[in-house]
């Protein structure tokens, strides 16, 4: 009787360490198990340097999202970039999406301006208003070199 109790023991750890394992898969693995807490947007931009797959989407000061797809457009010859956004973020047509850089050679992230004279943005709509990111290392050479103009 006593071999079973050790064994119900072990069995009963072995499954709450595998219940922990499963939870913080999904937690820190930014799975979602029952329905989808975020909407898509779609920014196109003349340039996406610095940008990747997983960086943040920032309003005010504020994570509200994350880039889920960075691809281009071969008709307008545009970088075409997905965002996935929290539900409860509302961003307006009339708002601006803009690449910045954290530091002066620091991570990347889209900055949005919500705007709020338009109408709300649904799952898919297009940012129309984008703003590519300054080329710190051109700006650099330009003043390094004289090239700057007053």
């Amino acid at each position: 009787m006593k071999k079973y109790k050790i064994e119900t023991i072990v069995g009963i750890f072995v499954v709450l360490g595998l219940i922990c394992v499963g939870y913080m898969t999904v937690k820190l693995g930014n799975v979602s198990l029952f329905g989808d807490s975020t909407y898509r947007l779609v920014a196109r931009f003349n340039s996406v340097s610095g940008m990747r797959t997983g960086n943040e989407v920032n309003m005010f000061g504020i994570q509200v999202g994350k880039i889920s797809k960075i691809t281009i457009d071969q008709e307008t010859q545009r970088a075409v970039v997905e965002l996935k956004i929290r539900k409860d973020i509302n961003i307006y047509d009339d708002a601006i999406a803009s690449i910045k850089t954290e530091g002066l050679l620091g991570d990347s992230y889209l900055s949005i301006d919500p705007g709020g004279a338009g109408e709300l943005l649904d799952d898919g709509d297009v940012i129309i208003e984008t703003q590519s990111p300054v080329d710190i290392i051109e700006l650099i050479s330009k003043y390094a070199f004289g090239d700057v103009k007053k």
